[in-house]
């Protein structure tokens, strides 16, 4: 497409309406100078010859009062004169208000009579003074006998004057406005054309691609320029239509990979400003899209009223772009929940940069299960040193002083070893039992047997240590338990697990209560143990299942693996079909169960672990 043409001849339209405007303006400041100019000539010639004009009347005035005078005079003695001269100078002077005085003088220039006696104040108002002489004609010769003078006030030709150059002034301001608006109206009808031109200009450049223009009424040369810029608003509008539905089709695409990944996606602009988020972002960041986008990143605050993101993009916009082109990453917590964050800048294909990428990751279950590892290993670390210390001290005791012991005290050291290595063999069995129940496709050997059974015997096996802290333990038995699928081995150890614990954390002197009975519902049989320790909160509640966890506080001193409870829950929910239960309130102990499926549902084919495989029994 040709658009820069189009464009050049737009602006060279542009430019030529400016020059025209600007020629249109000189134009009429010429033309105004020049009639100004004519009007003030005008005005002075006409002056001039109203001045001429008056002194020729006032020539003609004198001239004639000269004649009268004469012939009033004539054959009149001279104390008559003056009276004669008197009347006929009043009458003139009332009879034309612009004379101003009269004046007749003699021969020898003395004066016979002056108006100005009579009417001083008429007579300062003369501007103009002619004087004619007053002669007899005889046959033979012609005799000066005097002389008059008038003075005339220029009344009448200041008026005539006056309107004179009204009369002009409105003459010459009409002939302007009638050249303004010949120029104003050719520069409209020239200049219409080039604003219609103008608008299509401005349309185009607000993006109203397509804007055409009529040229029905326009000049030839304008029609041309019209179609030009119709070309060139047509072939921009159908560019623009492959454009955006181009750009459209790759932002869909962008938007629909970032919606689909599979970890938060936040887009910040340049200026900071969240410009794209999606809605796994949006779940882990607990916000709406309407209440982040276009916003600040930095403004973001979890419920706390704490600054997430503030530290460290101030840390990431003091970091050189180009330092080794490895995404900063750092962790936040939001509402008890870490998220791993990856900062990436974004840049165009000409290097520019346009903003950043920041990923968000959920990692708050793997830091918590690397801290319960940790804390694992330690316990672990810790449990095992304790036993083995004391064996090896015990052991190396007997084997040195043995002799020099009494039977009771030998048989002392023996009781204190043997009780390390139960609590040895119990910590091992319960790390392998956790290696081999996590297995996918283990398998457990099923029998049907009596819950009771299992029940006794494992009380039977925890009673020497049941009686050393003076706990009584009491089962109470629903009569006419029906028979469930299990393995005994692995139920007897999870049960074994409840059991130990109600006895770690009972005080001394109190009663722990063992419950086999229906479910409610008839579908289960259900095995209960009701201690009266110090209780768990609501909150320990929900995890005490969990791998690894423990519960610690003031009261919760007793040390361990952190998996019993955990291998509980998977011995009878995954290999079992069954589920487990707690119910505990601070101060008033605790009760852990479990209950099994009187029909289970028929097993997948898995893995099949004989007997003998399975970990050995703990012994209490």
């Amino acid at each position: 497409m040709d658009n820069g043409g189009e464009i050049n001849k737009a602006k060279s339209a542009k430019r030529g309406m400016a020059a025209q405007t600007r020629l249109i303006i000189f134009g009429l400041v010429i033309s105004t100078v020049f009639i100004f100019l004519a009007a003030c000539f005008a005005t002075y010639s006409i002056g001039q010859n109203m001045n001429t004009a008056y002194k020729n009347f006032a020539q003609v005035l004198s001239k004639t009062l000269a004649i009268e005078g004469v012939e009033l005079t004539k054959e009149m003695p001279e104390l008559a004169k003056y009276d004669a001269l008197r009347t006929n100078a009043v009458s003139v002077l009332k009879s034309n208000d612009d004379i101003a005085f009269i004046i007749f003088k003699d021969n020898s220039s003395k004066t016979i009579y002056t108006s100005k006696d009579d009417y001083p104040e008429q007579a300062d108002k003369a501007r103009i003074t002619v004087s004619s002489p007053m002669v007899v004609k005889n046959a033979a010769s012609t005799v000066n006998v005097g002389s008059v003078t008038v003075g005339l006030s220029g009344t009448i030709m200041d008026k005539v004057t006056a309107t004179s150059r009204a009369s002009l002034a409105i003459v010459f301001i009409l002939a302007w406005l009638v050249v303004v608006g010949i120029i104003y109206m050719n520069s409209s009808i020239i200049t219409r054309e080039l604003r219609k031109l103008h608008q299509g200009v401005k349309k185009i450049s607000s993006g109203e691609f397509g804007y055409m223009l009529d040229d029905k009424d326009a000049d030839k040369e304008i029609k041309e320029l019209y179609s030009a810029f119709n070309d060139m608003s047509e072939k921009l509008s159908r560019y623009n239509e492959q454009t955006i539905e181009s750009l459209t089709f790759e932002r869909n695409k962008l938007e629909s990979v970032l919606m689909s990944i599979v970890n938060g996606v936040v887009v910040c602009d340049n200026h900071d400003k969240v410009i794209m988020v999606n809605n796994y972002a949006k779940r882990l960041l607990e916000v709406e899209e309407e209440d982040i986008i276009n916003t600040q990143i930095q403004q973001f605050c979890d419920s706390s009223g704490e600054f997430c993101f503030s530290d460290k993009i101030a840390q990431y916009k003091d970091t050189p772009l180009d330092d080794d082109g490895s995404p900063m990453h750092f962790n936040i917590e939001i509402d008890k929940r870490i998220l791993k964050c990856l900062i990436s800048p974004m840049f165009t294909r000409s290097n520019a940069y346009v903003g950043y990428i920041i990923i968000l990751i959920d990692v708050t279950k793997e830091v918590e299960m690397d801290q319960l590892r940790s804390n694992f290993i330690s316990n672990v670390s810790h449990e095992l040193r304790t036993p083995v210390t004391v064996l090896r001290s015990y052991i190396d005791t007997l084997y040195n002083f043995g002799n020099d012991f009494d039977f009771n005290t030998q048989r002392e050291f023996i009781g204190v070893m043997n009780q390390e290595i139960i609590r040895l063999n119990r910590m091992v069995n319960d790390i392998l039992d956790f290696s081999r129940y996590e297995a996918q496709n283990l398998h457990l050997e099923k029998t049907k047997q009596n819950i009771v059974d299992v029940i006794e015997d494992a009380v039977n096996q925890v009673q020497v240590l049941a009686k050393e802290h003076d706990l009584t333990i009491s089962i109470m038995k629903e009569p006419d338990l029906p028979e469930v699928m299990m393995n005994v081995d692995s139920i007897s150890r999870a049960f074994m697990n409840i059991l130990s614990n109600a006895i770690k954390y009972s005080p001394d002197g109190k009663r722990i209560k063992v419950r086999a009975e229906r479910s409610r519902d008839g579908e289960y049989v259900e095995v209960s143990v009701e201690d009266q320790g110090p209780g768990i909160s609501e909150k320990d509640q929900k995890r005490v299942f969990d791998r690894f966890y423990r519960v610690e506080n003031a009261t919760h001193t007793v040390k361990g693996t952190g998996l019993g409870l955990h291998l509980v829950k998977v011995t009878v929910e995954k290999h079992h079909q069954g589920q487990v239960f707690v119910n505990s309130k601070e101060g008033e102990g605790s009760t852990f169960g479990f209950r099994l499926p009187i029909n289970p549902a028929k097993e997948e084919e898995e893995e099949y672990i004989p007997k003998h495989q399975l970990p050995a029994e703990s012994e209490a």
